[in-house]
């Protein structure tokens, strides 16, 4: 199963890129894991928000295939803790899912038509977090979630 971890807007910045890098290397040791960062249209200042978030939620979906399994990140969406992260990990694993994608929207959220597509949506917290703080959380939790799968001493529950 190959990780792919998506994310609308800005490429890292430097006081995030580290960390999002050395979470991302570590868990390339138990799945394969690359990040995407899909930019938002050109002249999206000039734009409404909800035109904004059709044209990245277009672009999103024309990079989609078929058969990847589509977990958005949301508010509002299913909050699980680290366990039951592992858990989802390795269920997608084991049903033979070939890749699994991580979705972060953009600044003003996402499309109703990447809602429908996606197989999950899930809430990292009810907190709204700054873009660049959500890649380093999740890229902390998908390694979390690999290493409790091992047993491994990094998580303490």
């Amino acid at each position: 199963m190959k990780i792919q971890l998506w994310s609308i807007g800005k490429q890292h910045e430097k006081y995030i890129q580290q960390g999002v890098e050395d979470f991302t290397s570590r868990i390339n040791k138990y799945f394969s894991t690359d990040w995407k960062i899909i930019p938002s249209p050109k002249n999206a200042a000039s734009l409404n928000d909800t035109l904004t978030k059709k044209l990245e939620a277009e672009i999103t979906l024309s990079l989609l295939n078929k058969d990847d399994y589509l977990v958005l990140l949301d508010e509002r969406g299913a909050q699980i803790n680290s366990v039951q992260l592992a858990e989802f990990i390795q269920h997608q694993a084991n049903t033979s899912t070939k890749n699994i994608i991580f979705l972060i929207g953009g600044a003003f959220g996402c499309d109703d038509s990447l809602f429908k597509r996606a197989n999950k949506i899930w809430s990292l917290s009810q907190l709204v977090f700054p873009h660049m703080l959500v890649r380093l959380i999740l890229s902390e939790q998908l390694y979390r979630a690999c290493t409790i799968l091992r047993n491994e001493k990094y998580h303490h529950s």
